[in-house]
């Protein structure tokens, strides 16, 4: 309640209100509903530490600022609130002759939306570094609040501007905390923080369809396998069959979801696409004799659920085109037009064309049992792709009817055929089109492999630079698809292990492509720890071009929170490489341990940074957790993110000298979990229920080792107790 008289002011749409008393202000946006409240701070260079100067209301004459009062009660200067657009300015002026020096302080908390988490749309210095989060992790580095659902942004301005999630905030408006501080330099007399909402960040930017993602009909990225990237058109129904036996025992297990099935169509034995029968529903007669629902059926009763690649807007068949002849585009000359889909493509403009295209994915989707469907020939970078070519001035004028919005019509269509409850995957996608608002995921590079070879070093390396460019949208509008993760031994184990880091840190689509039976225990392995996807969205809201040496992944769960960060060599000659702590937004001040997960190597602890050699063309995945000086967990073999996904709960009990948890096991699976263990500690007893305890060891060097099992997939309890030495 207001004890006494208090400044009230409206701008830019905010609404600001200053209470002397408690030197309390309040920020309000009613439209957005973005809220700031908090308690301001003038502390001068000079006079005692706890000398800090209070505001007052305004003086000398002033109506539209606060005064700047010293501890005599003297107006020595003025707080300024000036804004446009939605731009909010505290600016503090000195009051002539005045030179003083100080800092400005601001601590409070900030709400927005219900959807709402810390990020930072602006990059930094650290530009080596890209930063991703699962949970409600906080970074050092981040300086806006984010809400996902309307597209809003609060981006916060100062010389240093801390942001941290409020643990135990209401859910429908998290709550996070904001610091921020500026110097005030003698001279200058000028120190300023600032306030922008953002309405409609990424609309007006990059997305102008934004929509955020259907989760209930696709709550996490999808994964599978599909036979192209190593079969290439050769594949059919007993190749796919065969591999999805292999897979049933050694992926499905660890959540592999769908099998989709590539080059099914009458023709399609032999590239190019174009030559496809891709308009006709019939099945390559010599490749899948039993037909495309019988398929479906038998990989449904395999435990997976059906895909199939379908590129809708062309064929190559002549009989189809003869017999649907005004169906297609033609040049000027009567010639049939031509692009990646198809000798003859179909003319958008036109309903009978469209009711065909989704006549067809209805069948896919109703009568055959397909759930999964990667459509093909959407979005590219050059002409030869539908949304780039319906644009060109010779096929606007070759349309029959007036159609200002063709690509799209033909997309909702597909949404519209195979119904509310499937998954589309855009392939490709372009987060500018209209894709974005029916599509589950987006294929966002070419080709991880080119035609009948094998996958190449500057594949893997096109796949990371994909990766980066799109991350930021990415878990908020789609989920990203960077083609099929290829382990097999045509690469070393190290660019096997990069590649299984580029695809599965970031949390995208994870799709096998490999000959299982081909692949070793420890490639194999490789497509095991990338299952399943852990949730991680971006943390840096912009694109990122090039490839980046740091990627790292912040994992917030309520028991517990650590770094997972990956280190790139992306050249051929080794390298000293690493990050500083303060680089991935931790804090400088405090102790950290750090261990390698593909060479299962404790490091030791750090408090500044961390510098390794990295062989050539590979990368060092890095756990990073502070140290509690106790018993700690740091880390597990189950999957790259070492505990993001495997770890259910875990607890210290300081009294009883006890570390328990609870962890996701995978039937017939050992896993390790990997735990530091300072000195004056010596374990007690190592026990599981509804797990069994397969070893137990420690290294002498502070690591201790507990490997577990389960005869069937689940949770299992663990229990390490202690005994001080």
């Amino acid at each position: 309640m207001e004890k006494g008289p208090v400044f009230r002011q409206r701008q830019a749409g905010w609404d600001v209100r200053f209470d002397p008393g408690a030197a309390e202000l309040a920020l309000t946006h009613s439209r957005s509903g973005a809220r700031v409240r908090g308690c301001l701070r003038f502390t001068p260079s000079t006079g005692p530490a706890d000398g800090a100067w209070r505001f007052g209301l305004p003086a000398a004459g002033s109506t539209d600022r606060l005064a700047v009062m010293d501890a005599a009660g003297d107006a020595q200067g003025f707080l300024v609130f000036a804004g446009n657009a939605g731009r909010l300015r505290l600016r503090l002026l000195h009051r002539p002759p005045q030179s003083y020096a100080g800092v400005l302080q601001f601590a409070g908390t900030a709400t927005l939306g219900a959807s709402t988490y810390a990020c930072r749309t602006r990059a930094t210095a650290s530009a080596d570094v890209v930063q991703m989060a699962s949970g409600p992790a906080d970074s050092a580095l981040n300086d806006t609040l984010f809400d996902i659902q309307t597209d809003t942004a609060l981006i916060f301005a100062a010389d240093a501007v801390g942001l941290r999630t409020v643990r135990g905030s209401s859910s429908t408006a998290p709550a996070f905390r904001v610091t921020l501080n500026g110097s005030l330099p003698g001279a200058a007399g000028l120190v300023e923080f600032g306030l922008e909402l953002d309405a409609g960040y990424f609309r007006r930017r990059w997305v102008p369809a934004y929509t955020p993602i259907n989760r209930r009909r696709c709550p996490s990225p999808p994964t599978g396998w599909m036979s192209w990237n190593t079969y290439f058109d050769q594949a059919g129904e007993v190749e796919n069959l065969a591999e999805a036996e292999i897979a049933v025992t050694h992926l499905r297990p660890f959540g592999l979801e769908f099998w989709s099935i590539e080059s099914w169509q009458d023709g399609s034995d032999k590239l190019p696409v174009r030559s496809f029968s891709n308009l006709n529903l019939r099945a390559h007669p010599r490749q899948f004799p039993h037909g495309m629902k019988w398929l479906a059926q038998q990989i449904r009763a395999l435990g997976f659920r059906p895909g199939i690649w379908v590129p809708p807007f062309g064929t190559g068949n002549p009989a189809f085109y003869e017999a649907h002849r005004d169906w297609f585009l033609h040049r000027a000359d009567g010639t049939p037009m031509s692009n990646w889909s198809g000798h003859y493509v179909l003319d958008p403009s036109l309903p009978a064309t469209r009711r065909h295209m989704r006549h067809l994915l209805q069948v896919m989707a109703d009568d055959w049992g397909y759930d999964f469907f990667k459509i093909d020939g959407m979005s590219s970078s050059g002409p030869g792709y539908s949304a780039h070519f319906f644009e060109r001035p010779e096929v606007r004028a070759a349309f029959r009817r007036s159609c200002a919005r063709p690509f799209e019509l033909c997309v909702k269509g597909f949404r519209d055929a195979i119904g509310p409850d499937r998954v589309m995957l855009a392939c490709m996608g372009h987060y500018t089109g209209p894709e974005v608002k029916y599509a589950d995921a987006a294929r966002v590079g070419n080709d991880v492999v080119h035609p009948d070879t094998i996958q190449q070093w500057h594949n893997v390396v096109g796949q990371a630079r994909a990766t980066l460019s799109q991350l930021f949208a990415h878990n908020l509008v789609w989920y990203s698809d960077p083609d099929t993760l290829l382990v097999g031994d045509y690469h070393s184990l190290a660019v096997a292990r990069l590649a299984a880091s580029v695809v599965a840190l970031p949390g995208q689509m994870m799709f096998a492509g490999d000959k299982l039976a081909k692949l070793g225990a420890a490639r194999l392995r490789l497509l095991q720890r990338a299952l399943p996807v852990c949730d991680v969205r971006p943390l840096d809201l912009y694109p990122v071009f090039g490839l980046k040496p740091v990627w790292a992944l912040k994992i917030s769960r309520a028991f517990g929170d650590w770094d997972v960060v990956a280190v790139f060599n992306w050249t051929d000659a080794e390298a000293e490489l690493g990050f500083g702590l303060a680089d991935i937004g931790l804090a400088v001040e405090a102790e950290y341990l750090v261990y390698e997960y593909w060479q299962q190597c404790f490091l030791g602890t750090c408090r500044e940074q961390v510098r390794v050699q990295v062989p050539p063309r590979s990368c060092q995945l890095f756990a990073v957790h502070r140290a509690a000086g106790r018993p700690q967990f740091i880390s597990t073999d189950r999957h790259v993110t070492q505990g993001g996904v495997s770890l259910l709960d875990m607890g210290w009990d300081a009294e009883a000298c006890v570390l328990a948890g609870a962890s996701m096991l995978v039937a017939g699976e050992s896993s390790t979990l990997v735990f530091h263990i300072p000195e004056g500690y010596v374990l007690k007893s190592a026990t599981a229920r509804n797990a069994e305890v397969r070893d137990v060891c420690a290294d002498g060097h502070g690591v201790l080792r507990l490997v577990l099992a389960r005869s069937e997939s689940g949770a299992g309890q663990w229990t390490l107790q202690f005994e001080m030495s």
